[in-house]
This record gives C-alpha cells, sequence and structure tokens, in this order.
C-alpha cells in the first residue's frame, strides 16, 4: 500500500488551553498533542498566566525541552492566543523553534470585537494586537480559518485535510482539547 500522503509534515504538536473560569486569574495549564503521522506519539503540558504575555516563551520552552523537539516539523494552535488574551507571537514562535506555525479556528474570529477588548480592557493590549495586526486576518481554508507562519496556503491546506480525522479541526489540536478538557474539568466535552 502506498502512502497518498502529500503534506511534508508528518510530526505535528497540537496546543490548546485548558477550560477556566470566568473570574479566574493566575495561570492556565495549556496541552500539547504530539503526532507522527496520525499516531499520537505524546503529550507535553505547562502553564500560562491568564491574558499575560508568557504563552510564546512557554510555547518555546515545551516544544525546545521535550525529547520529540529534533522531530517536530510544525505547531498547531487552537487560536493565537491561550488562556484568554495571552497573545502568541507567532512569527517569534516561528523563527526561534525554525519550524512553521499554523493557528487554526473553526471561526472567523471577530476582530473589531477582539481589538476593543484588548486596547480597553487588558492590560498591555496594544502591544498583543500588534502582534494579531502584524499576522494578518485569518483566511478560509480547508472548512477552518487559518493564520499560517512559515508554510504555504497549499501546504496548510494539505495539513489541515489530511489531519482533520474526525471534523474539520485537524486531529493534535483536536486531542490537545480533549486532554485539556480533561485536566480543567475532570472529563472533556464539547466542541474544538
Amino acid at each position: 500500500m502506498t502512502d497518498s500522503r502529500t503534506t511534508p509534515f508528518s510530526h505535528i504538536v497540537g496546543f490548546d488551553d485548558c477550560p477556566f473560569a470566568r473570574d479566574h486569574r493566575g495561570d492556565v495549564c495549556i496541552v500539547g498533542a504530539i503526532y507522527a503521522g496520525l499516531r499520537l506519539e505524546g503529550v507535553v503540558s505547562g502553564k500560562v498566566r491568564r491574558d499575560g504575555v508568557d504563552s510564546t516563551s512557554e510555547l518555546i520552552r515545551l516544544v525546545g525541552a521535550s525529547k520529540f523537539a529534533g522531530h517536530l516539523q510544525l505547531v498547531l494552535l487552537q487560536g493565537i492566543a491561550l488562556a484568554g488574551f495571552n497573545v502568541v507571537d507567532v512569527e517569534g514562535l516561528h523563527e526561534v523553534l525554525g519550524i512553521p506555525v499554523l493557528v487554526v479556528a473553526r471561526h472567523a474570529p471577530r476582530r473589531e470585537a477582539m481589538r476593543r477588548a484588548l486596547l480597553e480592557h487588558i492590560p498591555g493590549g496594544a502591544r498583543k494586537w500588534s502582534l494579531i495586526e502584524r499576522l494578518g486576518p485569518m483566511e478560509p481554508l480547508a472548512g477552518v480559518y487559518v493564520q499560517r507562519c512559515g508554510l504555504s496556503r497549499d501546504e496548510a491546506a494539505s495539513v489541515v485535510r489530511e489531519t482533520a480525522m474526525n471534523g474539520a479541526i485537524p486531529e493534535p489540536l483536536r486531542t490537545a482539547h480533549l486532554i485539556a478538557g480533561g485536566i480543567g474539568t475532570g472529563e472533556s466535552s464539547g466542541r474544538t
């Protein structure tokens, strides 16, 4: 049997954050599901500050310090922010790790509402908004919306199509979401 996969990314990590209460302050657990092809190979976890500024450095630490670092070829993120508005510097993440980053969302974000919330309610909101602006708007692709850094539109579409085995969301993100839900609330629930 021949492999019909066309994506050049065989080793992928997908990150999502654990659910947290609306009034929660402090750290929020994040989970990374590491895949080799369509097989779950491992899990990493860490913490980032709710609405903080440490998401990029924590992702760099989790990927770079893991035993999987030498094989990873792509980072998938479930949205551009973790733990509320802890915005990831996607370009910085790509530069430091030296691998592409693909941000995936089921729906296009309401950019104006996000901008207002950041600028009016979140400390450091202007810097966070500039990170979002620099990456550009999400583009519809293969049934989801994406932002990408270090990979072409065709490569991104291939990744989504070939790793979305149970719906529209790539399996590494779906798995990270399920694990995060189980950690955060005692059992997984809801859609990614």
